[in-house]
């Protein structure tokens, strides 16, 4: 095989990363024959070498932690989408050598969202506070109606979170973390911290629990998934989040759309069992 255009994921620890897996079940499906994408260790310091480095052939890369906001010094151009939360997570290689960064994050939530029949919602309740928290917010901008509470550790942290909903025009309460079972009967509930950190508020989920988003996907289901899913709640899981997610990055990367969804979710589900 000739490869003629190439693509990867940067990141660090980067080994985890499932973003191969779905691109190259959309090369596959697409008969991309000559391209490639690839996975690469890079932290905040290798990064500018990295992109200097570049060839003609690189048509985009994926960004994960901790990269999304380091690299936007070094782009021609941010997307709105981008600007409104300070990260980048896809990288396009225009032809004449421009670098345009966009963030398909926040649009990937929303369409996880959707094809589980949620549109719309009068209120929600987030978890947590890290920077997935704030394209979370900036999901439910597009969705949500009303009053978004968001349950963290800290003052600093709820102080970051009510700048984050002023910026993106979202109404923001704050709550402490030892409330955070009070989340839990929101009409949409969406969990962004790191494994294991839900565990403890399983045993709290309601006896008729509405839409749990939670954005971990390895080890998966979570404890609080798991539950919820017991008790008859709609789940979307991480692995939802980043297939739609890379739908978007195929797209935009090729020029080919619609990129070949269920492939994509296929190949990740299969890597996960394998794991």
């Amino acid at each position: 095989m000739t490869v003629t255009r190439r693509a990867a994921v940067l990141g660090s620890p980067i080994a985890h990363s499932l973003s191969p897996v779905l691109h190259r079940a959309a090369y596959d499906e697409l008969g991309l024959t000559d391209w490639s994408y690839d996975r690469f260790e890079v932290d905040e310091a290798a990064l500018p070498g990295f992109l200097g480095e570049l060839g003609a052939e690189w048509a985009g890369l994926s960004l994960t932690m901790p990269l999304k906001r380091a690299v936007i010094p070094l782009l021609d151009e941010i997307s709105d989408t981008a600007a409104s939360v300070d990260a980048v997570n896809t990288v396009v290689l225009t032809e004449d050598g421009r670098r345009l960064g966009d963030n398909t994050d926040i649009p990937g939530m929303v369409a996880a969202l959707r094809e589980h029949g949620i549109e719309e919602v009068p209120s929600a309740a987030i978890l947590g506070a890290g920077a997935t928290a704030s394209s979370a917010l900036a999901a439910l901008a597009r969705i949500c109606t009303g009053e978004v509470v968001a349950y963290v550790r800290s003052e600093a942290r709820a102080a970051e979170m009510r700048e984050w909903g002023e910026r993106l025009d979202v109404d923001v309460r704050t709550a402490d973390w030892a409330d955070a079972a009070e989340a839990l009967r929101a009409p949409l509930v969406i969990a962004t911290t790191p494994a294991g950190t839900t565990d403890a508020l399983a045993t709290a989920v309601p006896e008729r629990p509405t839409t749990l988003f939670d954005v971990l996907y390895d080890p998966w289901p979570t404890e609080l998934a798991a539950r919820w899913s017991m008790f008859g709640g709609a789940v979307v899981s991480g692995l939802d989040l980043l297939v739609h997610q890379a739908v978007l990055q195929v797209e935009q990367m090729t020029g080919r759309s619609p990129a070949p969804l269920e492939a994509m979710r296929h190949a990740g589900e299969k890597a996960l069992a394998a794991r």
